[in-house]
């Protein structure tokens, strides 16, 4: 028969005197007769194959409104109508779950309705004030504020006025930073400006030196232009790559936002209509399944129950039930709000009609959008950004200073004057001289600039994530590794990171033989895996369960709607958690037959994707569900009409219950005792059971009770048909707490998200590294209090008075209050825990904890999470439960979830820190020899040793790979017993200036030994330098070779250089062409006393002899490739050219060995010093 309706679908609400009943009026419907009953199904039935052994259909019935009742009752009545049994076999599997909807029809001429009085400031068109706490106010109330009527909601009119006052219900987009702009910013940085001035100044005197060449200006000409161009280059590009993909977190936040919603305007239904054209004061109506387009205020509910996943708003694990009770409190936390429907929050069950609250921006999603806007715009650098920074700073003035005193010295050679007058006369001005000079400036600034510095960081940051990633912490953005190492406080959500996310059952209590014998039993296994532990201490009588262990594994197989599926080597519930881990409980009890449960378990071991619940299987085969009475807020349990079963008799059908156990208990009244027999429940008895809850609770436990009642009065031949005289009873669900009255208790049970394994060695860890854990997490207190003392973060008597609050509770301290809490709680070495917190409660945490000088990392997998994430030094978002909005708005990711990944990553952090300090060190100790060689032989007026390009040539190249292979340095022993650093910590400071400065001095000293030596003795320490047949000079000639023009007789001859002639045609080009083989031996000499140097800096304070030179095969590595491209460019022709260098021979290399290896001892003396008398204990050795 087809199904019509008589009314709007709104118009039930109000008292509305119209329902579907298949055309009939409310009269007709009294009077109709039994055979039409059939077709009474109401809007939301569904249809469904329930049972795989008797092919039982599952009926949801709607609600109905009946005359006189003011408010209609509504409750979801799940039925089973039981077919033939003998005709059903075990292999008969249930069919898809069908809905069947009825055809809503809205007359075209519809009755006026009367609006409700608009407030006093206002008409119906007037526009409601923004502040209106919805969940404080009735329905009613919400109604008068919206100037909406509930049956035909608002008019054109009405909408047209308040989305002129609302806008639009979408979430803002703010206008992204142009292209050129995000270029622009990468060069506004000091060290980038220093190189785009060594470039631009090389360039022109390229130019200018081709010039008074009279050649033309060639592309080798601008070699040292175009590397350091290069440099800039590919570090903007960067940079450009990184900015592009700030504004990914609000475009995934945008794909939560429902697309359409079903709404009611002028008393039409419109079914699609964009969820953007929404305005406060829309009625709209919510079903399974749907995405709440808005925030919502529920007027009224079309099922019993309603729940709704707002697991990535508020943190909570499960779907949480909505009703339409007013919340006394308007200062309440998101979870407390239960009349209202959150915008992203998805339907789970039940069907329900709200009042549109809020739009757009002024949602939650909106509000959390504004934090993540405003937690971008706030400009934070990492603490090796600033570091660098700081240092480019420093190099700028140092370098400027530098070449200005490079000239001052120096101006002798180009400027003179007769100071006898009393002004300056005879002023003579060497322009060639002058401009020599400052290529001598050029050169110390590209001696000063490490060059190769970002291209080494981003590789050592880039092997960091790589490792990383190999313990599951997968790096978004690479300065991120480095935040890690100083880290000082983690702020650890509690669900999934701390814990395993899957419910266990860890405790159960049953009755013994006589009601005040109550046994409780441990649970072991902490998964969905029903071969991970089991129930220690088992009572066996006659081979299998005792009839009260019995008669719970029944409740939790049969009173039971989820499931376990075995996919990819694991175990997973489907359906809710708390419900799955009832059914693994029942697998580890068994079945009374000892033989059966062996068998059972083999046959899961063996089949375990088609085996998983053979146990549960066995209960419910034995028994048939005929109905379901839903769970609700009131009742807070969920009940099961099943046919009679073995355990009980087969004189009817009995109910099965389970739920909160203080409310299900209360309605017991009788207690099933171990040998079956069934006793009162005494008042001497009742107490008893009440302190086992609360020893369950007390653990932080979530405790539920089973109970079961065997006369059910008209239900007890209920057989699923609609004719029935107890279906009256079972259609609604206000009847349902007088069904589960007069119970017998059975037993209890204690679930937990239990913790996971590793979280307990992991927090030991960091407390010895210094790092303190804060927990901040949406659950209760109780079990976040309990969760943490299990953890190890407090202990079992530890008083928690001033570590323990809720998120709302702290927000109402006064500033300076907050303040305490933290940094002084933090101060005494154990953690905090913030439970009920809200997105804004964790940014005001990481806020006061970074203002008190702390470095935060803050995990997170809700939307909610996001703004933290972004505020906190280091964001940590969820690999398997976080949100793609958590996950954008993240530096790293947790592929495990877990909390010990998170120490693991702290751990690679320290060391690549470590590692990074090394190289730095390294390339500024080489930077520093590089500018006291130029700035000494330019002090002591010898012709500089190095040009530009041999530089530029060691700082990217023969610098680079050693640089490069310290970042894979083993972490040194002790790593995480160090206390976190300051993130004011200088890279080189104190004792270690002192060193890198002494070290840089002898890398100078040498590289100009190298180069004078060849000049001025035709023998060194034994080794033979005459055998190319160069001229020896004295001091006073090398010093003074500006000069040389005017020397009498001075007439060098030309040398070899393997078989390379060097001749002179002007005697003064001995100190410029005529340097080359002079100039390859300081340069080789800085080669090869880097290369010892990089060795040195294996570790910070150990000796070599203790730190070997293999623990870095790759530094050895490095070592020889760079050698062999020094070797390569002294040997081909052209980059010889290229590089202004010749081939030396085995006695000049002599030389160069010489005076490089004394560096390993210089810095063992160094070291040894510094773990002497500089090195603080507790220090890293």
């Amino acid at each position: 028969m087809a199904m019509s309706a008589t009314c709007s679908l709104f118009d039930v609400f109000r008292g509305a005197q119209c329902f579907h009943n298949g055309g009939y009026s409310q009269q007709q419907w009294r009077q109709r007769k039994p055979e039409t009953k059939q077709h009474s199904i109401s809007a939301g039935l569904q249809l469904n194959d329930v049972s795989s052994r008797i092919g039982q259909k599952r009926f949801l019935a709607g609600s109905v409104s009946l005359e006189g009742v003011g408010r209609p009752r509504s409750g979801p009545l799940l039925l089973k109508k039981r077919s033939a049994i003998a005709a059903s076999g075990p292999d008969q599997t249930s069919s898809p779950t069908q809905v069947i909807e009825p055809e809503l029809t809205v007359p075209s001429t519809a009755p006026p309705s009367t609006q409700p009085v608009p407030p006093e400031n206002g008409s119906p068109n007037s526009v409601p004030p923004d502040n209106f706490p919805a969940w404080a106010r009735t329905v009613d109330e919400c109604a008068e504020h919206f100037c909406v009527d509930l049956k035909r909601g608002l008019t054109t009119g009405q909408v047209e006025t308040y989305r002129s006052a609302y806008g639009w219900n979408e979430l803002e987009k703010e206008p992204g930073t142009p292209f050129w702009q995000l270029v622009a910013e990468q060069f506004d940085d000091a060290l980038v400006k220093i190189l785009l001035g060594a470039a631009g100044v090389s360039g022109a005197l390229a130019v200018w030196d081709a010039a008074e060449a009279g050649e033309p200006v060639g592309a080798e000409d601008f070699l040292e232009t175009f590397v350091i161009l290069l440099i800039i280059v590919l570090n903007a590009v960067i940079g450009v790559w990184q900015e592009s993909k700030a504004e990914s977190t609000l475009a995934a936040l945008k794909e939560m936002q429902s697309e359409t919603a079903r709404v009611v305007r002028d008393g039409k239904e419109i079914p699609d209509l964009p969820a953007r054209e929404l305005v406060p004061g829309d009625l709209v109506e919510l079903r399974v399944g749907d995405k709440a387009p808005a925030d919502i205020r529920l007027v009224e509910l079309r099922s019993a129950t309603l729940r709704a996943q707002q697991s990535s708003l508020t943190g909570e694990s499960q779907p949480v039930s909505k009703d339409t009770h007013v919340v006394p409190q308007e200062d309440i936390e998101l979870q407390g709000k239960e009349c209202m429907v959150f915008a992203g929050s998805g339907i789970s069950n039940g069907t329900a009609i709200g009042v549109v609250v809020h739009t757009g921006m002024r949602t939650e999603i909106g509000k959390i959008q504004a934090q993540i806007q405003q937690a971008s715009q706030e400009g934070y650098d990492t603490p090796l950004t600033r570091k660098l920074d700081d240092f480019a700073d420093l190099l700028t003035k140092v370098v400027g200073a530098v070449c200005v005193l490079v000239w001052v010295i120096n101006y002798k050679y180009f400027l003179s004057f007769d100071p006898a007058a009393p002004f300056p006369s005879n002023i003579q001005f060497d322009f060639q001289q002058c401009a020599y000079y400052f290529k001598v400036a050029v050169a110390l600034a590209v001696a000063a600039i490490p060059e190769g510095l970002p291209a080494v960081i981003t590789t050592c940051l880039a092997l960091g994530t790589k490792r990383m990633a190999e313990e599951n912490a997968i790096v978004r953005r690479l300065p991120s590794v480095e935040t890690l190492g100083c880290t000082s406080v983690i702020c650890s959500d509690k669900t999934g990171t701390l814990t395993t996310n899957q419910m266990s059952v860890v405790r159960l209590v049953s009755v013994g033989f006589t009601p005040g014998e109550l046994r409780e039993f441990v649970v072991e296994g902490t998964t969905y895996n029903p071969a991970d532990g089991g129930v220690v201490g088992l009572p066996i009588e006659g081979g299998g369960l005792d009839k009260s262990l019995e008669a719970i594994a029944e409740i939790s197989a049969v009173c039971n709607d989820a499931g376990l599926a075995y996919k990819k080597g694991a175990y997973g519930a489907t359906g809710m958690p708390t419900e799955a881990a009832l059914k693994v409980l029942v697998e580890k009890l068994g079945v009374p037959d000892k033989d059966r449960t062996q068998a059972l378990r083999e046959a899961r071991a063996a089949d375990a994707e088609n085996a998983a619940l053979g146990a549960c299987q066995d209960y419910k085969d034995g028994t048939a569900r005929l109905a379901t009475l839903e769970f609700d807020r009131n009742r807070k349990s969920m009940s099961v009409v099943c046919t009679s079963s073995a355990l009980f008799g087969l004189g009817g059908n009995r109910l099965l219950v389970k739920g909160a156990a203080e409310c299900v208990l209360a309605r017991c009244s009788k207690v099933l005792l171990s040998s079956g027999l069934t006793v009162p429940l005494g008042d001497d008895v009742r107490p008893q059971i009440l302190a086992a809850v609360d020893r369950i609770t007390s653990r932080g436990l979530r405790c539920l009770a089973f109970g079961v009642k065997t006369n059910l009065g008209d239900l007890s031949s209920y057989d699923g048909s609609e004719d029935h005289p107890g279906q009256a009873l079972l259609r609604d669900s206000e009847n349902y707490a007088d069904v589960e009255s007069d119970l017998t208790f059975v037993g209890l049970a204690g679930l937990q998200d239990p913790p996971r394994k590793e979280v307990l060695p992991a927090l030991a860890e960091c407390k010895k590294a210094g790092i303190r854990v804060i927990v901040i997490t949406g659950d209760n207190k109780n079990t976040a209090e309990a969760i943490c003392r299990e953890i190890g973060l407090f202990t079992p008597d530890q008083e928690l008075a001033s570590k323990s609050m809720t998120g709302g509770d702290f927000m109402r301290l006064p500033e300076g209050a907050k303040r305490g809490v933290l940094l002084e709680g933090l101060k005494s070495g154990s953690g905090l825990v913030f439970s009920r917190a809200e997105p804004v409660h964790k940014q005001e945490i990481v806020r006061l904890l970074k203002a008190g000088g702390h470095v935060v990392a803050m995990t997170g997998d809700g939307v909610n999470d996001a703004p933290a994430l972004k505020s906190a030094d280091i964001g940590i978002a969820m690999g398997i439960s976080g949100t793609e909005v958590a996950k954008e708005a993240s530096d790293m990711i947790l592929a495990d979830d877990d909390f010990a990944t998170i120490v693991s990553a702290v751990r690679e952090g320290r060391s690549i820190y470590d590692n990074m300090k090394a190289f730095i060190r390294y390339l500024i100790s080489s930077n520093i020899g590089e500018v006291v060689s130029i700035f000494l032989a330019a002090a002591l007026g010898l012709p500089q040793g190095l040009i530009p390009v041999q530089l530029l040539w060691v700082n990217l190249v023969t610098d680079g790979a050693p640089a490069t292979a310290l970042g894979f340095n083993p972490p040194e022993e002790g790593i995480m017993e160090r206390a976190p650093r300051s993130r004011d910590e200088g890279l080189v400071s104190g004792w270690l200036f002192v060193r890198y400065s002494v070290i840089g001095a002898y890398v100078g000293i040498a590289t100009v030994a190298a180069f004078g030596i060849w000049y001025l003795f035709p023998s060194f320490l034994g080794i033979d330098l005459s055998g190319d047949g160069h001229t020896v000079l004295t001091w006073q000639q090398l010093s003074s070779w500006g000069t040389c023009s005017t020397w009498p007789d001075f007439h060098p001859a030309p040398y070899t250089a393997g078989a390379l002639t060097i001749a002179m045609d002007n005697p003064c080009d001995y100190f410029t062409t005529g340097k080359v083989k002079a100039s390859t031996l300081a340069m080789s000499t800085l080669v090869l006393i880097e290369m010892f140097n990089a060795l040195n800096a294996l570790s910070e304070n150990n000796s070599l002899v203790t730190t070997k030179p293999w623990v870095n095969k790759w530094l050895l590595l490095a070592i020889s490739v760079s050698l062999g491209l020094h070797f390569v460019i002294l040997s081909v022709p052209f980059l010889q050219e290229a590089f202004g260098v010749v081939p030396l021979s085995t006695n000049e290399w002599l030389l160069v060995i010489a005076l490089s290896a004394p560096i390993v001892a210089v810095d063992e003396v160094l070291k040894f010093v510094g773990r002497r008398w500089f090195t603080k204990p507790g220090s890293k050795q």
